[in-house]
């Protein structure tokens, strides 16, 4: 039955993810994501349902557009993919709890912003601000142990971000700020911590990675919100094991 229910909860995920590519892409601009209706960016041609089937369609068409055989960005099938596992990975994880609405917020708030820093270097005020109002009051509910550690963490990480901006002149974005205050309400002062460790790191191996290969200048921009969003899922899934492996080594 739990495989049935794993299995139901990916299935939502993967229609979930479409919608939330779409919010990624059109709320940072100030676009309605109701109209237009979803079409080819490059023909205008309004989409099927049968060219809407999350990852299905995308492979069926072989990444191409049916009408002009543009390109379908890669970023669609990736995230509707990633959010069906991240759904039924919270599920397997916390099962029908409380925690498991609070887990899937969480990941839906993640999701949209890594779309949206992906595209526009962008994490837009009118999903972080939303959600993360829900967030602060779902955890009313749906506490930490001890109860107060999701204000002390959500104060640590908007803290932290902020003296690192500051320190850097502008080196991290406002929207990062407020992101680790959120991330601090769902993963505590501990998670906080161990989240802004694990994103600085894989977001130096891969900003790294990424001016090699591109042959970019040190000063190119680069969007953190998607490490931030990696590490976040690490520690939310498994910040404890790894805290416990570290204390294990001394």
């Amino acid at each position: 039955m739990e495989i049935v229910i794993a299995l139901f909860v990916f299935a939502f995920g993967l229609v979930f993810g479409s919608f939330y590519n779409v919010a990624g892409l059109r709320i940072p601009v100030g676009e309605s994501i109701a109209y237009p209706p979803s079409h080819c960016t490059t023909c205008d041609r309004r989409l099927t349902a049968g060219d809407l089937v999350p990852v299905l369609s995308f492979l069926v068409l072989r990444g191409k557009c049916r009408s002009c055989g543009e390109r379908i960005r890669w970023v669609y099938p990736f995230m509707e993919f990633v959010t069906a596992l991240l759904f039924a990975g919270a599920y397997l994880q916390f099962g029908l709890t409380p925690e498991f609405f609070v887990a899937v917020l969480f990941l839906s708030l993640l999701v949209i912003i890594t779309v949206s820093d992906i595209a526009y270097m962008l994490i837009p005020d009118k999903v972080l601000l939303p959600i993360g109002a829900v967030l602060l009051v779902a955890r009313l509910f749906v506490p930490l142990n001890p109860w107060w550690d999701s204000i002390v963490g959500g104060l640590v990480g908007f803290s932290l971000l902020m003296l690192i901006a500051l320190v850097s002149k502008g080196g991290m974005g406002g929207g990062d700020i407020k992101l680790f205050f959120v991330i601090g309400l769902v993963l505590g002062t501990a998670g906080t911590l161990l989240t802004l460790f694990l994103a600085s790191l894989i977001g130096a191996v891969a900003g790294i990675i990424q001016l090699r290969v591109t042959k970019q200048g040190r000063k190119t921009p680069i969007p953190f919100g998607p490490w931030i969003a990696l590490a976040s899922v690490i520690v939310y899934f498994w910040g404890s094991q790894l805290m416990s492996l570290y204390m294990g080594l001394w």
